[in-house]
């Protein structure tokens, strides 16, 4: 297991210090809530990170953010439990997904706001 939490391939690392300007990007941003004790959250890391790296922020930004680092994030966004995907686009929350679920899952809910 590495020594950093929150490493990330094609994901961006959300945190205190950049989510407000994460939230400021022109294209969609899909942010996973997510935790690192969480077992689902660490059964979706690949699937998460294999929608980064396939995207490359073409059309969509993917991030992660972990709860237990920025915990006044989560509490803004009422994340309950995680993981929980949360879409934004122009800096409000247009969609929310909820615990572990396929990626085409993921990708139809994301590519229905672009």
């Amino acid at each position: 297991m590495s020594d950093d939490k929150n490493e990330a391939k094609g994901a961006r690392v959300a945190d205190a210090n950049n989510f407000d300007d994460l939230m400021n990007e022109p294209k969609p941003v899909l942010v996973d809530f997510f935790a690192t004790w969480c077992g689902p959250c660490q059964m979706m890391l690949p699937v998460i990170e294999e929608i980064a790296d396939e995207e490359d922020e073409k059309t969509f930004i993917v991030a992660k953010l972990d709860i237990d680092l920025a915990p006044d994030i989560a509490a803004k966004y009422n994340v309950m439990s995680v993981p929980t995907f949360i879409i934004f686009k122009e800096g409000k929350e247009v969609d929310r997904l909820m615990g572990a679920m396929p990626k085409d899952a993921i990708l139809e809910k994301i590519k229905s706001h672009i």
